[in-house]
């Protein structure tokens, strides 16, 4: 598989509030989101962004999670996992050359460590900051996802070089985006049909987000996870593309999901 493909899976969802996602909404409302994460196929080697919840979620959500399912709460099956949603496409853990993280919160961590040629891009201030995290967001971070012996990391500096070319052919692009976590970066992808999509993943949960009508109902900076909108609302300006927010429930079911992609 060397043409360059954009695929779309998801590792089950989360149980959580309305009041979670969308901040002082929904009154108490129960509210379900999906998990997403993505696969890039390239001639030079392939990327998974980000890999949904580690699949030990599918069977011991409050063992390995903790006390942070109180709150949200996996709805996952094994299957689900990212290592076997990629072997039913008939991509081994071999074949992977990057696992490029948005940040390193606990439904977005699935892929690390499960790779074993693949290289770890991650914004350096989110993985500083996931092993010392406020109070507020320790939940978030489930330390054995990420703190791994053997694991080769890329660290890159988003603060004052907003935009890193993961191959330097213009496919690939992360974009810092800070305010939902600390080290949040979203993902632009370019392909040769489909032209531009812009994976905004927590920078902005929904379109209601994305439309400034609500605040996420988590964040570390209201004033960063502003202004992130404000970045990608330019950047979609300029490269006209398509906007996949990280967890609507009403709008992931409106893209091509695997086997279907994006080329």
């Amino acid at each position: 598989m060397t043409d360059i493909r954009l695929y779309m899976f998801q590792t089950g969802s989360l149980k959580c509030k309305v009041h979670n996602i969308k901040m002082n909404q929904g009154n108490g409302a129960d509210y379900e989101i999906p998990v997403p994460f993505f696969l890039l196929t390239h001639p030079d080697g392939h990327t998974l962004i980000d890999g949904g919840n580690a699949v030990e979620t599918a069977t011991d959500p409050k063992g390995y999670w903790g006390g942070i399912t109180d709150v949200y709460w996996p709805v996952m099956r094994e299957d689900q996992g990212c290592v076997a949603q990629l072997k039913k496409m008939g991509i081994n853990p071999e074949d992977i050359r990057y696992v490029l993280q948005s940040h390193l919160h606990l439904d977005h961590t699935g892929a690390i460590g499960r790779f074993p040629n693949a290289t770890h891009i991650v914004q350096r201030r989110e993985y500083e900051y996931a092993f010392t995290p406020d109070w507020f967001a320790a939940g978030g971070y489930i330390r054995n996802d990420f703190d791994r012996p053997g694991l080769k990391w890329e660290f890159l500096e988003g603060e004052g070089n907003d935009f890193y070319d993961i191959y330097g052919d213009g496919t690939l692009k992360t974009v810092f985006t800070p305010g939902h976590s600390p080290g949040h970066q979203s993902i632009l992808v370019t392909l040769p049909h489909s032209g531009s999509l812009l994976l905004t993943i927590d920078a902005a949960y929904t379109m209601d987000h994305w439309d400034e009508k609500a605040l996420p109902g988590f964040m570390s900076s209201a004033v960063e996870a502003v202004r992130s909108v404000q970045k990608m609302h330019m950047l979609v300006s300029r490269t006209n593309a398509q906007v996949v927010t990280g967890h609507d429930p009403d709008a992931w079911p409106t893209f091509r999901h695997a086997p279907e992609y994006y080329d």
